[in-house]
């Protein structure tokens, strides 16, 4: 099938999205985001908010200086619209980078690294202009040998302490960038939302109900889930240290593909204060903004493998730096 608006070389949209991938890191080909990044394009990430293509160029290099042998796995592209009105790819992946020179992480520490990432990119005209991207910093952190609170310390400090360090990405600094699509109605879509929206309600009866008991579960800090029990520690620890925060589903993605699981993507934020124990331990009363993509994948007894990343020491930063 030809994308109207694409390089004939694209097969589909999946096939882009991993294409300009491995162009962009694993090839070296940084300008090419001159191409394939629209000058004026939007990138979210948990620990801040960037405009302009020059930025994503900067922190590319930033990465490959500090990771120069990073590589990027796909493991799957969720993704629905149109090469005409414009497509949202959810693109989950599995990093591996040895950390070999010192940078935003600390010293050089020679750690071979594993960790996953999603990143929700809005392409139109063979272009991308408006991204939302999560890595698990808590993984990264814990493979160096730091938790996530010792990460997020460190780094207020190395930006100047509570004075001078930028505090994280929240709905407050958001800006309305050009894609206002919220998704598909496929029905895989419609019933993961309808899982997250029980979970977040407490209802957590859903998870023996809706998820296969062999279910697997990914999630930060590198942490791996089996079974119904374990599924429930991880979002009742999440739920319990903001038991009143705003759930909110931003996009919703649905699909069925041949030779795949009928699959799921969503992306969502909590909004509200940290008065729970729980994942973060006792309670601050912290103004909290936890922004998540969740995808899931289908078998004939239910959610059978789900993954979410959040990025935990961006909460611990937001936690930090309000109690000064």
């Amino acid at each position: 099938m030809a994308m109207t608006g694409f390089d004939k070389k694209w097969q589909n949209f999946p096939d882009y999205i991993l294409g300009i991938t491995k162009e962009i890191w694993e090839d070296r080909g940084l300008r090419t985001l001159d191409h394939y990044y629209s000058p004026d394009i939007v990138v979210r990430t948990p620990s801040s908010i960037s405009h302009g293509n020059q930025n994503v160029v900067n922190a590319t290099m930033a990465t490959l200086a500090e990771f120069p042998d990073r590589t990027l796995l796909a493991e799957d592209v969720i993704w629905s619209g149109t090469p005409e009105t414009g497509m949202l790819s959810s693109h989950r992946i599995i990093s591996t980078a040895t950390h070999m020179n010192s940078g935003v992480y600390g010293q050089a520490s020679n750690t071979k690294l594993r960790y996953r990432i999603i990143a929700d990119c809005h392409a139109i005209n063979n272009q991308i202009n408006d991204e939302w991207l999560i890595r698990d910093q808590a993984s990264i952190a814990s493979q160096i040998g730091m938790t996530s609170r010792e990460y997020a310390q460190d780094l207020i400090e190395q930006e100047g302490g509570v004075e001078h360090s930028p505090f994280p990405f929240t709905a407050k600094q958001d800006v309305q960038g050009p894609y206002v699509g919220v998704g598909n109605d496929n029905e895989w879509g419609q019933q993961y939302e309808s899982i997250l929206n029980q979970i977040m309600n407490a209802e957590f009866s859903a998870i023996p109900k809706q998820y296969d008991r062999a279910c697997i579960g990914e999630y930060p800090g590198g942490k791996g889930a089996l079974s119904h029990s374990e599924v429930d520690q991880f979002w009742m620890q999440l739920r319990s240290a903001f038991p009143n925060a705003k759930f909110t589903v931003h996009h919703r993605i649905g699909r069925d593909d041949s030779m795949m699981s009928p699959r799921a993507a969503i992306r969502w934020s909590m909004e509200g204060k940290h008065e729970g124990y729980g994942l973060f331990g006792k309670p601050t009363n912290a103004e909290v903004y936890v922004m998540g993509i969740s995808h899931a994948e289908f078998g004939p007894w239910g959610l059978r493998r789900e993954f979410t990343l959040f990025d935990e020491t961006a909460v611990w930063k937001q936690i930090l730096l309000q109690q000064g």
